[in-house]
């Protein structure tokens, strides 16, 4: 909004001291980090306190777990400051006329939503039973029914997929050089010849469902081409439905992976910064041409946003790491883990998610190897058997006796790690 305004302000003929610093985007990059901060930590503590006058506690299940009843009471619901955090700065100071933007934002306020609604089940059946005069238990059914969270997120994937395949605004500029040809079904148009360190380059705008492949020479790969040739009129079909299982199983893994104090907020910041610099480096024609990568035009805004959602993780983890004062519940779960895998898609990095959201993946799986195995010795032997001590994976390391706090630090490590390897892989091929 205030960049629409100074902008309308210098058409007007207006100026006054400063206002041209807000064209640069380092400045306004700067500034959504800096009020996402205040936002989670000044602002952050207040409604937080709100949260526990209203008695939003978080009930907690007894799976005789080291610390577990002391949890007891803590205000859940905290995923509103995360998303206040990314949604009011990235409102202020992002271009809103670029539908890289609105589309984050609609991720942000769409999951952030599912997660509110499951939450607020949550509370509810707690104060009916209270009201009653019963005892209250916590258990998988209250809240939302996984089949509608489920349907939230596939809706979801369907806007984002159709959004990007068929906005004319979305597409990748490729060099044209020797060897190098258009497919048929990509629409090249507008060739601009740029100059690069004294050297000219051409470059076409392609319109095509192209992502990057990790650790291949020619790196690029087209959707279509999954496809037999008489199809490929049906390629957005693939696509969105590429986007749907992505975003889905992302979210699900974030979701997942919030079980300890600052566990998933620390996790999710890591992998914020490296798809800043993915965006960042995919924006920018020299790094992209040195790194013989796909350049994205108009991603640059994306910036602001990535700017803002790290700064609302690293602030909401002063209260969220151990002891915790606020969880985030799934209010704030959903929304950064289909912030992440929406940012991916976009970037054209989602190839890439299994390593740098290697936490995530590895927290799903566990939870699903846990499951099948137990279903199925139960079936053969009559008896289930386990293969972890308990999932998802953190809680697994909790039985062995390591400290939560430990198990958060170690996990953020690997985060750390896998990011790196992700980033690498630009180079390594």
């Amino acid at each position: 909004m205030l960049y629409h305004l100074f902008d309308w302000l210098k058409t007007e003929g207006i100026k006054f001291a400063g206002s041209d610093l807000y064209r640069f985007l380092s400045i306004r990059v700067i500034l959504a980090m800096i009020l996402s901060l205040v936002i989670t930590t000044v602002y952050g503590k207040k409604l937080i306190a709100y949260l526990r006058n209203k008695q939003l506690g978080e009930t907690v299940r007894d799976l005789g777990l080291a610390g577990e009843q002391q949890k007891k009471g803590t205000p859940t619901m905290g995923g509103i400051i995360i998303i206040l955090a990314i949604v009011i700065p990235t409102l202020l100071f992002a271009d809103l006329g670029k539908v890289y933007i609105r589309l984050m934002l609609l991720c942000t306020v769409w999951l952030g939503g599912i997660g509110f609604i499951d939450d607020y089940l949550k509370i509810k059946s707690k104060r009916d039973a209270l009201k009653k005069g019963e005892h209250y238990k916590k258990s998988d059914s209250d809240g939302l029914a996984g089949r509608f969270k489920i349907f939230g997120q596939v809706m979801l994937g369907i806007i984002v997929g159709a959004t990007l395949y068929f906005t004319p605004s979305v597409v990748v500029k490729r060099e044209v050089q020797a060897g190098v040809t258009l497919g048929p079904k990509e629409s090249a148009t507008n060739f601009d010849t740029i100059t690069i360190d004294g050297k000219k380059h051409i470059y076409v705008s392609v319109k095509t469902p192209i992502t990057t492949i990790p650790f291949v020479k020619n790196h690029e790969f087209n959707y279509a081409k999954l496809l037999p040739e008489s199809w490929r009129d049906f390629t957005y079909i693939l696509y969105i439905i590429i986007v749907i299982f992505i975003v889905t199983a992302v979210s699900n893994g974030a979701n997942i992976t919030d079980g300890l104090d600052g566990l998933a907020t620390g996790v999710s910041a890591v992998m914020g910064i490296g798809l800043g610099i993915f965006a960042y480096i995919s924006g920018n024609i020299k790094f992209a041409e040195y790194l013989n990568i796909m350049y994205i035009p108009n991603i640059g805004e994306l910036s602001i946003f990535i700017a803002a959602f790290v700064g609302a993780c690293i602030g909401f983890l002063w209260y969220n790491s151990y002891p915790a004062q606020v969880f985030m519940g799934d209010t704030g779960s959903l929304a950064l883990g289909g912030i992440i895998a929406a940012l991916a898609i976009i970037v054209r990095k989602e190839l890439l998610i299994p390593v740098f959201c290697f936490v995530f993946l590895i927290e799903l799986l566990s939870v699903m190897i846990q499951v099948s195995y137990f279903k199925y010795t139960k079936r053969k032997y009559g008896e289930g058997r386990r293969v972890f001590l308990m999932s998802p994976l953190h809680h697994h390391y909790q039985k062995l006796g390591y400290h939560e706090s430990k198990i958060a630090v170690r996990f953020w490590i690997v985060t750390i790690l896998s990011v790196i390897v992700a980033i690498a892989t630009l180079k390594l091929r």
